[in-house]
């Protein structure tokens, strides 16, 4: 999808794993039950991922805002506070001798035309299939002019940048808070569930199979069949608020990680996935829970 991703990461740098979704991109999960790994597939229906901090409702397809937007240099820009966050950002690259490309596109954009049509049309990167859109990032993930360029940038303002790519007119379009992705050992979790109010605030999926649900559970989760996962999968927004802490878990805390990786893709804000899976849990935790 992006430079800045797997796929493109020689351009800029990054090597961390591209985003399960974007606009115009097609996903699934295709599960082997034995080995709990999952796979990329093609998948008959585009969802979209919305990024919680537009203003816009967090259960509609995201589609970027197509800005006006005005030139300027992000070392003019100023930089914002050092709370942890990621941006969602756009670009375009030219390449370093052709200043004559370089000044025309500027021009253009000052003169109104958006840099995700420019990016179509002339972007060496093979995010121009995506308009230039990078996707979210954060720091640590770019080569260092970019990632200057980029975190120092204004809202919707294109700025200009150079590395060893060539230069980079970039446009960050949404900024929200570093969401959170960590392991929650049984023990803690059992302490949470002793206290009635954690499921006001919490919102708990088990993603094994009903057989699997029937041998053995715990109270307040529920039940999201990974096998099933084009049936609810796109519509995770619409059962679950991204904002609020989502836990899951499985039987062993390997599919329940790959869907927590899954949901913090989505936008989920805070996802902890139960380590060792309701088999630790039952162990370590709550003998009264039967293992299989």
């Amino acid at each position: 999808m992006s430079m800045l991703r797997s796929v493109c990461q020689l351009r800029v740098g990054v090597t961390t794993q591209k985003p399960c979704l974007h606009p115009s991109i097609l996903f699934s999960f295709s599960l082997s039950h034995n080995t709990h790994t999952l796979t990329l597939t093609s998948f008959p229906r585009t969802f979209r991922f919305h990024p919680p901090s537009l203003p816009l409702s967090p259960f509609v397809p995201f589609m970027p805002p197509k800005a006006t937007a005005s030139y300027g240099t992000g070392a003019s820009a100023a930089a914002e506070g050092d709370r942890p966050r990621e941006i969602l950002v756009q670009h375009l690259l030219v390449k370093e001798d052709d200043q004559k490309l370089l000044l025309d596109i500027q021009q253009r954009i000052s003169s109104g035309e958006d840099l995700s049509d420019l990016a179509v049309e002339y972007s060496l990167c093979p995010s121009k299939e995506e308009g230039g859109m990078l996707g979210w990032v954060r720091k640590g993930q770019m080569v260092p002019e970019f990632e200057e360029a980029a975190f120092t940038a204004p809202l919707n303002k294109v700025v200009s940048c150079k590395t060893k790519f060539g230069w980079h007119l970039l446009q960050v379009l949404s900024e929200r808070e570093e969401s959170i992705l960590q392991d929650i050992q049984p023990d803690e979790l059992h302490v949470k569930i002793q206290d009635p109010s954690f499921f006001d605030g919490a919102q708990l999926i088990d993603v094994r199979e009903p057989e699997e649900v029937a041998k053995a559970s715990l109270p307040g989760f529920t039940v999201l069949p990974l096998r099933q996962f084009g049936s609810w999968g796109p519509e995770i927004t619409t059962k679950f608020d991204p904002q609020k802490d989502t836990y899951v878990l499985c039987h062993h805390g390997m599919r329940s990680l790959q869907v927590a990786k899954w949901l913090q893709s989505q936008g989920f804000r805070k996802v902890y996935n139960l380590s060792g899976g309701i088999h630790a849990y039952a162990v370590q935790v709550d003998p009264s829970v039967p293992t299989y």
